[in-house]
């Protein structure tokens, strides 16, 4: 493995262009190939982005020998289709969340990337957030005792057009898998497995999630209230509760670059203390420079998101939408 690690990008949208402007940000990472169902639209990218090599089907990025690792940035019905393609060719895969569609796809991928012996990585920002990551420390330190409650929101208004992403369900629409695979992913940060899933949701007319609500419960007595929707706006606000005092993480949660911390005090109120570390970009560089760390080390799974956390996020997804009745077709 070289000191800089050779980039493609498997898809041409909205947040592909915002994971290449994080790339560019990194010193040791170059953007060598991009990849679309179609030419045209991988020239316009690369043109775009000085990018050397375009190709106009995802096949051909995949063997192109020249590159380390392949982001995968489709729609999320497409990732586990465009990811499995990569790892057969023996390509290193970022895979944008959520993972998959469900969780047996996620699965089968981690499978697939064991047998090539294969670096696999979904792309969860937040798990490599180093503001989230002090949190997580603080909270393992004991910094505000047992903890017994979570809460996060992730909502605003979407689209109202029946073919969009949001609200398609051939394209795995909804806001459950689109934004709350944060609020769910922020929950097991802290609290991990939950032992009981409730939710409750609103759906379109097309059979997807426009607003919905989680609770997700614990043995522990631990309680994570969570929600998410694509009709009305809310903080984008977490908080953590624990027995010793609480942390209150703002807008956004789920790529901070600061949080306060409010320990108890007899007889007194608590006093903020603020942490924060800086953000690299938007936020894309931190997952970059964890993948490109584990390739230089060998690794097949990164240890700040690992293929189980993974693989628990989205049967969390998957109770859910049992529990609100949204199936996506070939399910």
């Amino acid at each position: 493995m070289t000191d800089t690690i050779r980039w493609g990008i498997l898809a041409t949208g909205g947040i592909a262009a915002d994971f290449a402007h994080d790339l560019k940000l990194l010193p040791d990472a170059e953007i060598v190939a991009v990849g679309s169902r179609t030419e045209a639209s991988a020239r316009a990218f690369a043109d775009r982005f000085d990018i050397p090599r375009a190709y106009g089907s995802w096949a051909e990025l995949a063997a192109d020998d020249e590159v380390d690792i392949i982001y995968v940035a489709t729609p999320h019905q497409a990732h586990y289709e465009a990811a499995a393609l990569c790892l057969e060719a023996g390509r290193a895969v970022l895979c944008e969340k959520p993972f998959t569609l469900n969780a047996a796809d996620s699965r089968a991928l981690v499978e697939l990337a064991r047998k090539r012996g294969v670096f696999l990585m979904e792309g969860m920002w937040m798990r490599c957030n180093p503001t989230v990551r002090k949190m997580l420390d603080l909270i393992a330190d004991g910094a505000i005792g047992e903890v017994g409650s979570v809460h996060a929101d992730f909502a605003f208004p979407g689209p109202t057009d029946p073919q969009h992403r949001l609200r398609n369900p051939e394209l795995g629409g909804g806001a459950l898998l689109d934004l709350g695979v944060y609020v769910v992913s922020f929950a097991h940060l802290v609290l991990g497995r939950p032992d009981t899933v409730m939710a409750h949701a609103s759906l379109s007319p097309e059979g997807v999630d426009l607003n919905t609500g989680l609770v997700l419960g614990y043995d522990s007595g631990a309680i994570a209230t969570l929600s998410c929707g694509i009709v009305a706006s809310s903080p984008g606000r977490a908080f953590v509760g624990g027995s010793l005092g609480r942390i209150e993480v703002p807008p956004l949660f789920l790529r901070p670059d600061s949080f306060t911390l409010y320990r108890n005090s007899e007889g007194d109120e608590a006093q903020p203390e603020e942490f924060g570390l800086p953000r690299t970009g938007i936020g894309f560089a931190h997952e970059a420079e964890e993948a490109m760390r584990c390739l230089r080390a060998g690794l097949t799974e990164s240890p700040l998101v690992t293929w189980q956390d993974t693989i628990e996020v989205m049967e969390i997804l998957d109770t859910a939408r049992e529990r609100i009745g949204v199936r996506y077709p070939g399910e």
